[in-house]
Protein backbone atom coordinates (compact mmCIF):
# COMPACT_ATOMS: atom_id res chain seq x y z
CA UNK A 1 0.00 0.00 0.00
CA UNK A 2 1.37 3.44 -0.95
CA UNK A 3 1.81 6.27 1.56
CA UNK A 4 -1.07 8.21 -0.04
CA UNK A 5 -3.35 5.15 0.26
CA UNK A 6 -2.38 4.70 3.93
CA UNK A 7 -3.22 8.35 4.56
CA UNK A 8 -6.65 7.97 2.93
CA UNK A 9 -7.32 4.83 4.96
CA UNK A 10 -6.51 6.58 8.28
CA UNK A 11 -8.50 9.69 7.31
CA UNK A 12 -11.48 7.45 6.49
CA UNK A 13 -11.19 5.70 9.86
CA UNK A 14 -11.03 9.06 11.67
CA UNK A 15 -14.08 10.30 9.76
CA UNK A 16 -16.22 7.33 10.81
CA UNK A 17 -15.03 7.38 14.43
CA UNK A 18 -17.35 9.29 16.75
CA UNK A 19 -15.55 12.06 18.61
CA UNK A 20 -16.06 11.70 22.36
CA UNK A 21 -14.04 11.10 25.51
CA UNK A 22 -14.05 7.34 24.99
CA UNK A 23 -12.55 7.58 21.49
CA UNK A 24 -10.11 10.46 22.12
CA UNK A 25 -7.25 8.08 22.95
CA UNK A 26 -7.74 6.12 19.70
CA UNK A 27 -8.08 9.33 17.63
CA UNK A 28 -4.88 10.67 19.16
CA UNK A 29 -2.97 7.58 17.99
CA UNK A 30 -4.48 7.91 14.50
CA UNK A 31 -3.48 11.59 14.33
CA UNK A 32 0.11 10.70 15.23
CA UNK A 33 0.20 7.98 12.54
CA UNK A 34 -1.27 10.45 10.04
CA UNK A 35 1.29 13.15 10.84
CA UNK A 36 4.16 10.70 10.30
CA UNK A 37 2.77 9.51 6.95
CA UNK A 38 2.20 13.07 5.74
CA UNK A 39 5.80 13.91 6.60
CA UNK A 40 6.93 10.97 4.47
CA UNK A 41 4.72 12.10 1.61
CA UNK A 42 5.73 15.75 1.72
CA UNK A 43 9.47 15.22 2.21
CA UNK A 44 10.25 12.29 -0.09
CA UNK A 45 13.78 10.99 -0.41
CA UNK A 46 15.64 12.71 -3.25
CA UNK A 47 15.52 10.74 -6.45
CA UNK A 48 18.45 12.65 -7.89
CA UNK A 49 16.32 13.86 -10.79
CA UNK A 50 16.31 17.50 -9.72
CA UNK A 51 14.74 20.36 -11.59
CA UNK A 52 11.25 19.89 -10.16
CA UNK A 53 11.29 23.17 -8.28
CA UNK A 54 12.84 25.31 -11.03
CA UNK A 55 11.23 28.75 -11.16
CA UNK A 56 9.72 28.50 -7.69
CA UNK A 57 12.52 29.36 -5.28
CA UNK A 58 13.42 33.05 -5.36
CA UNK A 59 16.28 34.85 -3.61
CA UNK A 60 15.07 36.92 -0.67
CA UNK A 61 15.24 40.70 -0.92
CA UNK A 62 13.91 43.50 1.26
CA UNK A 63 13.09 43.37 4.97
CA UNK A 64 10.18 40.92 4.68
CA UNK A 65 8.55 38.53 2.22
CA UNK A 66 4.82 38.34 1.43
CA UNK A 67 3.46 35.42 -0.59
CA UNK A 68 0.21 35.50 -2.59
CA UNK A 69 -1.59 32.15 -2.19
CA UNK A 70 -4.91 31.26 -3.76
CA UNK A 71 -6.74 29.18 -6.30
CA UNK A 72 -6.25 30.02 -10.00
CA UNK A 73 -7.94 33.10 -11.46
CA UNK A 74 -8.76 34.93 -8.21
CA UNK A 75 -6.78 38.03 -9.18
CA UNK A 76 -3.34 37.44 -7.62
CA UNK A 77 -1.45 38.51 -10.74
CA UNK A 78 -3.56 41.64 -11.24
CA UNK A 79 -3.00 42.62 -7.59
CA UNK A 80 0.75 41.99 -7.94
CA UNK A 81 1.00 44.10 -11.10
CA UNK A 82 -0.95 47.00 -9.57
CA UNK A 83 1.02 47.03 -6.30
CA UNK A 84 4.53 46.65 -7.71
CA UNK A 85 4.45 47.45 -11.40
CA UNK A 86 5.94 43.99 -11.94
CA UNK A 87 4.53 42.24 -15.00
CA UNK A 88 2.82 39.03 -14.04
CA UNK A 89 0.81 37.23 -16.72
CA UNK A 90 -2.88 38.00 -16.30
CA UNK A 91 -5.63 36.04 -17.99
CA UNK A 92 -9.23 34.95 -17.55
CA UNK A 93 -8.23 31.31 -17.50
CA UNK A 94 -6.64 29.04 -14.93
CA UNK A 95 -2.89 28.62 -14.29
CA UNK A 96 -1.77 31.81 -16.03
CA UNK A 97 1.17 32.09 -13.60
CA UNK A 98 3.36 28.99 -13.88
CA UNK A 99 6.35 30.08 -11.80
CA UNK A 100 6.96 32.39 -8.84
CA UNK A 101 6.96 36.03 -9.96
CA UNK A 102 8.79 38.35 -7.53
CA UNK A 103 8.27 42.06 -7.08
CA UNK A 104 8.98 44.76 -4.50
CA UNK A 105 6.71 47.33 -2.90
CA UNK A 106 8.17 50.18 -0.83
CA UNK A 107 5.91 51.13 2.06
CA UNK A 108 6.75 53.50 4.93
CA UNK A 109 10.36 53.45 3.76
CA UNK A 110 10.62 49.64 3.88
CA UNK A 111 11.26 47.49 0.81
CA UNK A 112 9.00 44.43 1.03
CA UNK A 113 9.27 41.51 -1.38
CA UNK A 114 6.01 40.24 -2.86
CA UNK A 115 5.76 36.79 -4.48
CA UNK A 116 2.98 35.92 -6.90
CA UNK A 117 2.77 32.13 -6.55
CA UNK A 118 1.07 29.85 -9.09
CA UNK A 119 -2.52 28.97 -8.23
CA UNK A 120 -2.83 25.90 -6.06
CA UNK A 121 -5.47 23.23 -6.45
CA UNK A 122 -7.28 21.01 -3.98
CA UNK A 123 -4.91 18.18 -3.09
CA UNK A 124 -1.79 20.37 -3.32
CA UNK A 125 -0.60 19.09 0.06
CA UNK A 126 -0.67 15.57 -1.40
CA UNK A 127 1.49 16.61 -4.34
CA UNK A 128 -1.23 17.34 -6.92
CA UNK A 129 -0.32 19.87 -9.58
CA UNK A 130 2.79 21.71 -8.44
CA UNK A 131 1.26 22.47 -5.07
CA UNK A 132 4.14 21.03 -3.09
CA UNK A 133 6.60 23.54 -4.56
CA UNK A 134 4.13 26.43 -4.21
CA UNK A 135 3.45 25.73 -0.54
CA UNK A 136 7.17 25.14 0.13
CA UNK A 137 7.82 28.74 -0.99
CA UNK A 138 4.88 29.94 1.12
CA UNK A 139 6.61 28.42 4.18
CA UNK A 140 9.48 30.90 3.71
CA UNK A 141 7.23 33.98 3.85
CA UNK A 142 6.91 36.48 6.69
CA UNK A 143 3.23 36.97 5.81
CA UNK A 144 0.75 35.24 3.52
CA UNK A 145 -1.95 36.97 1.49
CA UNK A 146 -4.73 34.40 0.97
CA UNK A 147 -6.38 35.88 -2.10
CA UNK A 148 -10.02 34.83 -2.31
CA UNK A 149 -12.90 35.49 -4.69
CA UNK A 150 -15.38 37.54 -2.65
CA UNK A 151 -18.28 35.66 -4.30
CA UNK A 152 -17.22 32.34 -2.74
CA UNK A 153 -14.80 33.24 0.08
CA UNK A 154 -15.67 30.71 2.79
CA UNK A 155 -15.53 27.63 0.56
CA UNK A 156 -12.15 28.55 -0.88
CA UNK A 157 -10.86 29.76 2.51
CA UNK A 158 -11.46 26.38 4.19
CA UNK A 159 -9.96 24.43 1.28
CA UNK A 160 -6.77 26.52 1.15
CA UNK A 161 -6.37 26.48 4.94
CA UNK A 162 -6.60 22.68 4.82
CA UNK A 163 -3.90 22.52 2.13
CA UNK A 164 -1.56 24.80 4.09
CA UNK A 165 -2.26 23.00 7.39
CA UNK A 166 -1.39 19.71 5.69
CA UNK A 167 1.99 21.17 4.79
CA UNK A 168 2.77 22.26 8.35
CA UNK A 169 1.79 25.93 7.99
CA UNK A 170 -0.19 27.31 10.92
CA UNK A 171 -1.98 30.57 10.08
CA UNK A 172 -2.49 33.34 12.64
CA UNK A 173 -1.53 31.03 15.49
CA UNK A 174 1.16 31.12 18.15
CA UNK A 175 3.39 28.07 18.74
CA UNK A 176 1.97 25.96 21.61
CA UNK A 177 3.67 26.50 24.96
CA UNK A 178 5.10 22.98 25.17
CA UNK A 179 8.66 21.98 26.01
CA UNK A 180 9.84 18.62 24.73
CA UNK A 181 13.22 17.06 25.34
CA UNK A 182 14.32 13.50 24.59
CA UNK A 183 16.56 11.74 27.11
CA UNK A 184 18.42 8.44 27.39
CA UNK A 185 16.48 6.90 30.28
CA UNK A 186 13.85 7.56 32.94
CA UNK A 187 10.69 7.03 30.86
CA UNK A 188 8.16 9.72 30.01
CA UNK A 189 7.90 12.54 32.55
CA UNK A 190 5.04 15.02 32.06
CA UNK A 191 4.53 18.25 34.00
CA UNK A 192 1.89 20.94 33.54
CA UNK A 193 1.38 24.44 34.93
CA UNK A 194 -2.31 24.65 33.90
CA UNK A 195 -5.30 22.27 34.20
CA UNK A 196 -5.44 19.87 31.22
CA UNK A 197 -8.71 18.98 29.50
CA UNK A 198 -7.41 17.36 26.27
CA UNK A 199 -4.36 15.32 27.28
CA UNK A 200 -3.29 12.95 30.04
CA UNK A 201 -0.08 11.02 30.68
CA UNK A 202 -1.33 7.83 29.02
CA UNK A 203 -2.21 9.72 25.81
CA UNK A 204 1.15 11.48 25.78
CA UNK A 205 2.96 8.15 26.24
CA UNK A 206 0.93 6.54 23.45
CA UNK A 207 1.60 9.37 20.99
CA UNK A 208 5.32 9.40 21.79
CA UNK A 209 5.38 5.63 21.39
CA UNK A 210 4.21 6.06 17.79
CA UNK A 211 7.42 8.03 17.26
CA UNK A 212 9.42 5.32 19.05
CA UNK A 213 10.16 7.76 21.87
CA UNK A 214 10.12 6.10 25.29
CA UNK A 215 12.23 8.53 27.34
CA UNK A 216 11.45 12.25 27.34
CA UNK A 217 10.47 15.24 29.46
CA UNK A 218 7.26 17.00 28.35
CA UNK A 219 6.29 20.32 29.91
CA UNK A 220 2.82 21.73 29.20
CA UNK A 221 2.31 25.44 29.86
CA UNK A 222 -1.05 25.56 28.06
CA UNK A 223 -4.17 23.40 27.78
CA UNK A 224 -2.59 21.57 24.84
CA UNK A 225 -4.42 19.33 22.39
CA UNK A 226 -3.20 16.18 20.68
CA UNK A 227 -2.55 18.26 17.55
CA UNK A 228 -0.43 20.73 19.55
CA UNK A 229 1.72 17.93 20.96
CA UNK A 230 2.18 16.32 17.53
CA UNK A 231 3.20 19.68 16.05
CA UNK A 232 5.92 20.06 18.69
CA UNK A 233 7.17 16.48 18.22
CA UNK A 234 7.27 16.88 14.43
CA UNK A 235 9.23 20.10 14.94
CA UNK A 236 8.79 21.33 11.35
CA UNK A 237 5.73 23.56 11.72
CA UNK A 238 5.87 27.24 10.77
CA UNK A 239 3.60 29.87 12.32
CA UNK A 240 2.84 32.62 9.81
CA UNK A 241 0.43 35.57 10.03
CA UNK A 242 -2.09 35.68 7.20
CA UNK A 243 -4.45 38.25 5.70
CA UNK A 244 -7.52 37.10 3.77
CA UNK A 245 -7.59 39.39 0.73
CA UNK A 246 -11.20 39.34 -0.51
CA UNK A 247 -10.97 40.44 -4.13
CA UNK A 248 -13.61 41.61 -6.65
CA UNK A 249 -15.68 43.74 -4.23
CA UNK A 250 -16.87 45.68 -7.28
CA UNK A 251 -19.19 42.68 -7.87
CA UNK A 252 -21.08 42.83 -4.53
CA UNK A 253 -23.49 45.20 -2.78
CA UNK A 254 -22.73 47.68 -0.01
CA UNK A 255 -24.71 45.50 2.45
CA UNK A 256 -22.57 42.46 1.59
CA UNK A 257 -19.42 44.57 1.97
CA UNK A 258 -20.47 45.50 5.53
CA UNK A 259 -20.60 41.78 6.42
CA UNK A 260 -17.14 41.16 4.97
CA UNK A 261 -15.60 43.76 7.28
CA UNK A 262 -16.61 41.51 10.20
CA UNK A 263 -14.52 38.55 8.95
CA UNK A 264 -11.36 38.21 11.12
CA UNK A 265 -8.03 38.95 9.41
CA UNK A 266 -9.83 40.00 6.21
CA UNK A 267 -9.55 43.06 3.98
CA UNK A 268 -11.83 43.64 0.96
CA UNK A 269 -10.30 45.02 -2.26
CA UNK A 270 -10.79 45.30 -5.99
CA UNK A 271 -7.50 44.52 -7.71
CA UNK A 272 -8.97 45.54 -11.08
CA UNK A 273 -10.05 49.02 -9.91
CA UNK A 274 -7.32 49.49 -7.28
CA UNK A 275 -9.88 49.90 -4.48
CA UNK A 276 -8.76 49.84 -0.84
CA UNK A 277 -5.06 49.23 -1.54
CA UNK A 278 -4.27 51.67 1.29
CA UNK A 279 -6.25 49.49 3.71
CA UNK A 280 -4.45 46.37 2.47
CA UNK A 281 -0.98 47.90 2.83
CA UNK A 282 -1.78 49.29 6.30
CA UNK A 283 -2.90 45.85 7.43
CA UNK A 284 0.19 44.28 5.84
CA UNK A 285 2.41 46.64 7.83
CA UNK A 286 0.61 45.82 11.10
CA UNK A 287 0.82 42.06 10.54
CA UNK A 288 4.51 42.17 9.57
CA UNK A 289 5.14 43.98 12.89
CA UNK A 290 8.03 46.06 11.57
CA UNK A 291 9.78 48.92 13.34
CA UNK A 292 11.41 51.94 11.64
CA UNK A 293 14.52 53.44 13.21
CA UNK A 294 15.97 56.66 11.80
CA UNK A 295 19.68 57.44 11.79
CA UNK A 296 21.13 60.78 12.86
CA UNK A 297 24.71 61.63 11.90
CA UNK A 298 26.53 63.91 14.33
CA UNK A 299 25.62 67.61 13.89
CA UNK A 300 23.18 66.76 11.08
CA UNK A 301 19.41 66.33 10.84
CA UNK A 302 17.96 62.77 11.02
CA UNK A 303 17.56 60.89 7.74
CA UNK A 304 13.79 60.32 7.53
CA UNK A 305 13.94 58.99 3.96
CA UNK A 306 15.87 55.73 4.56
CA UNK A 307 14.88 54.13 7.88
CA UNK A 308 16.56 51.02 9.24
CA UNK A 309 13.67 48.54 9.37
CA UNK A 310 13.75 45.77 12.00
CA UNK A 311 11.34 43.04 13.09
CA UNK A 312 9.70 43.74 16.46
CA UNK A 313 11.43 41.66 19.12
CA UNK A 314 14.79 42.27 17.42
CA UNK A 315 15.13 46.02 17.93
CA UNK A 316 18.03 46.40 20.34
CA UNK A 317 20.65 49.06 19.61
CA UNK A 318 23.01 46.13 18.92
CA UNK A 319 20.65 44.73 16.25
CA UNK A 320 20.31 48.23 14.80
CA UNK A 321 24.10 48.59 14.53
CA UNK A 322 24.53 45.12 13.00
CA UNK A 323 21.85 45.91 10.42
CA UNK A 324 23.90 48.87 9.21
CA UNK A 325 27.37 47.26 9.46
CA UNK A 326 28.82 44.73 11.89
CA UNK A 327 32.02 46.79 12.25
CA UNK A 328 30.12 49.58 14.07
CA UNK A 329 30.01 47.66 17.36
CA UNK A 330 33.81 47.37 17.49
CA UNK A 331 34.05 51.15 18.03
CA UNK A 332 30.72 51.56 19.85
CA UNK A 333 30.70 53.71 23.01
CA UNK A 334 26.99 54.49 23.43
CA UNK A 335 23.98 55.76 21.51
CA UNK A 336 21.87 58.88 21.82
CA UNK A 337 18.18 58.16 21.32
CA UNK A 338 15.19 60.42 20.69
CA UNK A 339 11.70 58.92 20.73
CA UNK A 340 9.16 56.83 22.62
CA UNK A 341 11.67 54.28 23.97
CA UNK A 342 13.40 56.85 26.22
CA UNK A 343 12.25 59.03 29.12
CA UNK A 344 13.91 62.21 27.86
CA UNK A 345 15.36 63.40 24.54
CA UNK A 346 18.10 62.64 23.82
CA UNK A 347 18.96 59.85 26.26
CA UNK A 348 22.30 58.07 26.47
CA UNK A 349 21.81 54.28 26.15
CA UNK A 350 23.86 51.10 25.73
CA UNK A 351 23.70 48.40 23.08
CA UNK A 352 21.03 46.39 24.99
CA UNK A 353 18.47 49.23 24.88
CA UNK A 354 15.26 48.26 23.05
CA UNK A 355 14.19 50.75 20.38
CA UNK A 356 10.60 51.61 19.40
CA UNK A 357 9.02 52.56 16.08
CA UNK A 358 10.27 55.89 14.69
CA UNK A 359 13.03 56.36 17.26
CA UNK A 360 15.99 58.43 16.12
CA UNK A 361 19.47 57.08 16.92
CA UNK A 362 22.92 58.64 16.86
CA UNK A 363 25.86 56.26 17.39
CA UNK A 364 28.77 57.63 19.40
CA UNK A 365 32.18 55.96 18.87
CA UNK A 366 34.81 55.35 21.52
CA UNK A 367 37.50 58.02 21.70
Amino acid sequence: MSTAEKIKEIEAEMARTQKNKATSFHLGILKAKLAKLKRELLTPKSSGGGGEGVGFDVAKTGVARVGFVGFPSVGKSTLMSKLTGTHSEVGAYEFTTLTTVPGVVTYKGAKIQLLDLPGIIEGAKDGKGRGRQVIAVARTCSLIFLVLDVLKPLTDKHLIERELEGFGIRLNKEPPHITFKKKDKGGINMTSTVPLTHLDLDQVKAILSEYKIHNADVGLKCDATVDDLIDVIEGNRVYIPAIYVLNKIDQISIQELDLIYKVPHAVPISAHHGWNFDGLLDMMWDYLDLVRIYTKPKKLMPDFNEPVVLRRGHTSVEAFCNNIHKAILREFSHALVWGSSVKFNPQKVGKDHILQDEDVVQIVKRL
